[in-house]
């Protein structure tokens, strides 16, 4: 806190020295009076403005220069900007203690004054006696008249203090109150430390924030400039789209019109479908509800059978020629000749592509609705099996692989058209009389029991068989490798790996239009039989005796089937095996039928394709009733 400034004035009496005469006289008794008499210091007048007041009567000793000394003199010192500066009226030394000064007359004062009375001038020496008198009277008139003065200068003095003290009231007034605003200001001083550096880390963010500004702003500029290149382009665009927007309506109108060329022409599309369903079906019924077709092996060595003769202008004969001998010698040998006839005829050159591009279109029928059966008769080693499956190479798959590709093939195209088609596949075979299921994955010793049941609506299902759900060609195949390593194979004399029983591939289908609302449902039976063969040959004993046994059963039980059919008998056995019971939909219900007779070039099985070709033309010749699709 600041301190005021102390006012303060000194009144300082100085006499006049005495006259030069009678000085010399006089000397002693200015000795004498200096040593009596000691200066008055005159006190000061101080209002002093502060936090505390000093005590009354304390002295304090004025800080002052030398006056001057001849005359009396009053000095007010004034505050000057804050600054303390005492005021100070003196005559003496810096020691503050004022003595009268003493003027010596003689010449040891150094000066020329008169000459020293003698002792017995005593006139003299009351005349200077008066005179110093009068000296004194006119010093102390002059002091009353100064003590009259400070009189009046004290009581303004003191007029003064009673003013400074209410100001010094009012001064620490408001100093308590500065205090209170100065506590306010330190917390708004921290808070203006905490605003500054707020603001040091603003600046820095401005700076940076300028900087992206200049960034921007050329940024801008060059989007500016690409703006107005992309007005002048949307001036263009917008007459583009002007004309585009007419070429629209003409378009829309277009569309319209289209759609409704389209939609009459997706009823001419189905009207032809189903056309060509009929017409397909009808060509399928004109070529017969069962079809024979044969084939012929060719020789392991290579070359041609001499026995067995093919026609180069007719794909649907074939002839077995025999030399038999003169019984009496005296004739030439003669040659018989057995001619047989059927749908189509394949002879060893033919490859698995042209076999199969023959009953394609009996495929077709199984996505039409229709029940579709095809299986591979023969002796053993005559081929069925290649026939039916084939190898793992694309030239040289068989029946059954490519049936199925063609399958999912037609039903993706027909899928374009709102057909939507769901697959279930099996895998059964017949083994000595027991039906066993190709694609089980459990334990052996816990297979289940299989039997074959008629439905109210005669159709043929088997008990506890597995059925997969499948939607592509890969899943199928996958199927049928699992079948072909459960399948009963064994070496015979005949054929190293002779299939041992009938195996049974069946596809079921179903077919939903919903925007038709049209519904079919239809089966796809492809069955690669077991080889005939007789004991002489096969030479089979202990458990390939009882396979063979069984395996020839049920293939006299077919053929005793298949004339029951073509001599339109009421009855037909169809019981007296599981194989004709389970292709009792395919020989004599609503199917069409395609049956492969294959035969082995060899010489020594002249009798065994012999026998075969017989059976294939009683099942050509047979007729059952015409197949209708499984519709809704």
């Amino acid at each position: 806190m600041s301190r005021l400034p102390v006012m303060s004035s000194k009144r300082v009496l100085t006499s006049s020295s005495s006259s030069s005469e009678n000085a010399q006289d006089f000397a002693p008794a200015q000795k004498k009076s200096r040593k009596d008499s000691d200066p008055v210091k005159p006190k000061a007048a101080a209002t002093v403005i502060g936090a505390k007041r000093p005590p009354v009567g304390s002295t304090r000793p004025p800080l002052s220069k030398p006056a001057r000394g001849g005359g009396a003199a009053t000095v007010a010192v004034g505050p000057s900007r804050g600054v303390l500066k005492p005021s100070v009226a003196s005559t003496g030394a810096k020691g503050g203690n004022m003595k009268q000064p003493v003027v010596s007359t003689g010449t040891k004062a150094g000066g020329t004054g008169a000459p020293r009375r003698h002792a017995w001038d005593l006139k003299g020496k009351v005349s200077d006696m008066e005179d110093k008198i009068r000296n004194y009277q006119t010093r102390v008139k002059s002091v009353n008249q100064e003590n009259e003065v400070l009189k009046g200068s004290m009581f303004q003095s003191q007029n003064k203090v009673v003013e400074m003290e209410q100001q010094l009231i009012k001064q620490r007034s408001q100093i308590s109150d500065y205090e209170k605003e100065l506590q306010v200001l330190s917390g708004v001083r921290d808070e203006l430390e905490k605003v500054s550096t707020d603001k040091n880390c603003l600046q820095k963010e401005l700076s940076n924030l300028e900087g992206k500004y200049k960034v921007m702003e050329t940024l801008r500029d060059s989007q500016e400039t690409e703006l107005q290149t992309l007005k002048m382009k949307l001036s263009v665009q917008e007459s583009t789209l002007a004309r585009l927007q007419a070429t629209l309506r003409d378009t829309e109108e277009e569309v319209r019109s289209l759609k409704d060329t389209v939609a009459q022409q997706k009823d001419e599309l189905h009207a032809g479908e189903m056309e060509r369903r009929q017409l397909h079906n009808t060509i399928q019924e004109l070529k017969g509800n069962i079809r024979v077709f044969c084939r012929v092996r060719p020789l392991v060595d290579g070359g041609l059978s001499k026995h067995i003769q093919f026609t180069p202008t007719d794909n649907k004969t074939v002839t077995l020629a025999k030399t038999e001998e003169s019984h009496t010698g005296k004739t030439a040998d003669t040659q018989k000749n057995y001619n047989f006839s059927f749908d189509r005829v394949f002879g060893p050159q033919a490859s698995q592509q042209e076999v199969f591009e023959e009953i394609s279109l009996l495929v077709q029928s199984a996505l039409d609705g229709y029940n579709v059966c095809c299986f591979a008769y023969g002796q053993t080693g005559s081929g069925k099996t290649y026939t039916m499956e084939g190898d793992e190479f694309d030239e040289t798959r068989g029946v059954i692989p490519r049936a199925v590709q063609q399958i999912f093939k037609a039903a993706e195209k027909l899928g374009a058209q709102g057909w939507e088609f769901t697959f279930t596949a099996s895998f059964v075979e017949i083994y000595n009389e027991t039906l066993r299921d190709l694609l089980y994955t459990g334990k052996a010793s816990k297979r289940p029991e299989h039997e074959i049941r008629k439905s109210t609506n005669n159709e043929i299902t088997i008990t506890n068989l597995t059925y997969e759900k499948v939607s592509c060609e890969d899943q199928v195949l996958g199927l049928i490798a699992l079948a072909n390593q459960n399948r009963s194979t064994a070496q015979t004399a005949q054929n190293d790996r002779s299939s041992r029983s009938h195996s049974v591939f069946q596809l079921d289908i179903e077919g939903v239009h919903a925007g038709r609302d049209v519904k079919c449902k239809s089966t796809l039976c492809l069955v690669d039989l077991a080889g005939s063969e007789r004991m002489v040959k096969s030479q089979s004993q202990g458990e390939r005796f009882k396979e063979m046994t069984a395996i020839n059963g049920s293939l006299s039980n077919l053929g005793i089937v298949i004339a029951a059919l073509a001599n339109k008998e009421s009855y037909v056995p169809y019981r007296n095996s599981k194989l004709t019971y389970l292709l009792q939909g395919c020989l004599g219900g609503n199917s069409k039928t395609l049956m492969f007779v294959n035969i082995a070039p060899e010489t020594d099985s002249f009798g065994e394709s012999l026998n075969s070709l017989r059976f294939a033309s009683k099942v050509n010749d047979c007729v059952i009733g015409t197949a209708s699709a499984n519709r809704k």
